[in-house]
């Protein structure tokens, strides 16, 4: 096991040094990011095996040999996860925090295409913070949050529960609440497009016509059409979380709500004292989750209604969109990146400052 584990070790210091050699431009090296995380992997591995040589050898000394015996074991053990989540690991490094660091480095250049120009420092912030789409985008992007949490956060869970209290018919209703969720994203966009049509033949207002009542518009309207685009993203996403939740009340142990029962406690009791307080943390961590991905909307209000009427549903990853790949002004797109990650890590950091896990029963 010992010359294995050397193998393993050579083996991974060569390929993630020929890797890295190939990443910085050092060196020929064709898939040198692939090299570099199958290094990383052979190094992971062969300490892994290094440590379990040792703790043989180890095994059935005196009492300092124990000693190091026990302080082996701790190390593979925790070595073992680190192995687990190296690919995941390699893959962030290279495909999220690369992009990352690529994107902030951008931000404080003047840029033609993705090549740098000059220096600029915070002059593409400066910039942003005064352009005229940048604080309609940012009230509705906070805007687009808060109506996500008044329509879309109770929605799963109330789903949930009561799938959860069915007796017959739980597995069609499992079924029936995630099919949404399976259509395409951009299909499901135009379909919502065209129930909420401002012409004659929009969902809607075929509905109200057959009802005898007048056409209405619904989407040209600045006043409703951030709710109705939010109502659009709950009625695609709410199955799969509704489906997370019921896999936290499944794991309620039946014998509270038999004792809640025996008790005389009705539906909304139990539900108020049991079922509440034992998914509060499920609910806390998805409920920041759900604030992070719907600040960054971006292709419901460009296909629906292209930030209108009168950017009263821009968004800003909207604006980030138009400097990106409509104006192709890398500088301005990385500098707003740079201010909505700013704007969420605040959120994610005031949240979980307010808000504590609390014990489950």
């Amino acid at each position: 096991m010992r010359g294995f584990s050397l193998a393993l070790l050579g083996l991974g210091a060569v390929g993630l040094v020929t890797g890295v050699l190939g990443l910085t431009g050092a060196a020929f090296v064709a898939y040198g990011g692939w090299l570099a995380a199958a290094g990383i992997v052979c190094l992971f591995a062969g300490w892994y095996f290094a440590l379990s040589a040792r703790i043989l050898a180890l095994s059935g000394g005196d009492a300092q040999s124990r000693v190091r015996l026990r302080r082996a074991s701790r190390v593979k053990y925790d070595l073992g996860a680190w192995f687990i989540m190296a690919p995941c690991a390699v893959l962030f490094l290279f495909y999220i925090y690369d992009p990352l660091i690529e994107s902030i480095r951008l931000s404080f250049f003047e840029t033609k295409g993705m090549t740098t120009v000059r220096f600029v420092g915070f002059q593409n912030y400066r910039q942003m913070l005064i352009h005229p789409d940048f604080w309609p985008s940012a009230r509705n992007s906070f805007m687009y949050t808060l109506w996500s949490l008044l329509i879309g956060f109770l929605v799963p869970i109330v789903m949930a529960v009561i799938i959860n209290e069915m007796m017959v018919g739980k597995n069609i209703a499992r079924t029936a609440v995630y099919l949404p969720v399976i259509v395409p994203g951009l299909a499901t966009v135009v379909l919502w497009r065209f129930i909420f049509g401002a012409e004659a033949s929009g969902g809607m207002n075929m509905l109200l016509a057959a009802l005898g009542l007048p056409k209405t518009t619904y989407l040209s309207n600045p006043s409703i059409v951030i709710p109705i685009i939010v109502l659009t993203m709950t009625w695609r996403g709410a199955g799969s979380t509704a489906l997370i939740y019921l896999a936290g009340l499944q794991g309620i142990d039946p014998q509270h709500y038999e004792a809640a029962i025996i008790d005389g406690a009705g539906v909304w009791s139990r539900v108020l004292h049991i079922t509440i307080p034992n998914i509060y943390n499920l609910a806390r961590t998805l409920l920041i989750l759900q604030v992070i991905a719907v600040f960054q909307i971006l292709y419901e209000p460009l296909v629906m209604t292209n930030g209108g009427p009168n950017n009263a549903s821009v968004s800003m990853m909207q604006v980030v969109y138009r400097y990106a790949f409509e104006r192709f002004d890398y500088s301005h797109a990385t500098a707003m990146s740079v201010i909505i990650a700013a704007i969420l890590l605040a959120l994610t950091l005031v949240y979980n400052r307010v808000s504590r896990p609390s014990e489950a029963y």
